[in-house]
């Protein structure tokens, strides 16, 4: 895979989690062909460059990108006036967004990209495997908790 190619997944790969769990979606444009990498503008239209300086550490420019394209979402959702966490933290949600960060493999494995809480360290998902928010793709930390009980898990739907 080239430079480019290693980006371009990344990408793909952060705004998977992006699209699962946030209720403000970028539009994407590359609107300079000098410029290595791409800019997501929310819908105020302010915009931010998201690029990557490709090391040949697949796990270290995904965590990269996945940093970038967090800071434009946090602002994004303060524009919109929606609380500014993503990704939520499962474990402590409307207090701090998770971070991406690079854990190490099993011997032979190499490292992965994931998402951890800040204050536990505990990892929550791999970087674009984040769960798809209950009322699928794209809602607020609010609405991603509503429908659960004080113990996290799913309430039933019936009889509502």
């Amino acid at each position: 895979m080239d430079d480019d190619e290693e980006f371009t997944y990344a990408l793909k790969t952060v705004l998977r989690d992006l699209r699962a769990q946030c209720p403000v979606q970028p539009d994407i444009r590359k609107d300079d062909d000098d410029f290595r990498g791409v800019m997501l503008y929310a819908p105020d239209g302010s915009g931010q460059g998201v690029y990557a300086e490709p090391d040949g550490r697949p796990a270290m420019l995904l965590a990269h990108v996945a940093d970038q394209v967090q800071e434009w979402a946090v602002e994004a959702l303060w524009g919109q006036g929606e609380p500014a966490v993503w990704p939520v933290c499962p474990t402590h949600p409307d207090t701090h967004p998770l971070a991406a960060t690079v854990e190490a493999g099993e011997e032979g494995d190499g490292d992965y990209a994931v998402w951890v809480c800040p204050s536990t360290g505990g990892t929550a998902a791999r970087i674009g495997e984040l769960p798809v928010s209950e009322e699928g793709g794209g809602v607020s930390s609010r609405a991603f908790h509503r429908g659960r009980g004080r113990d996290g898990r799913k309430r039933s739907r019936r009889g509502r």
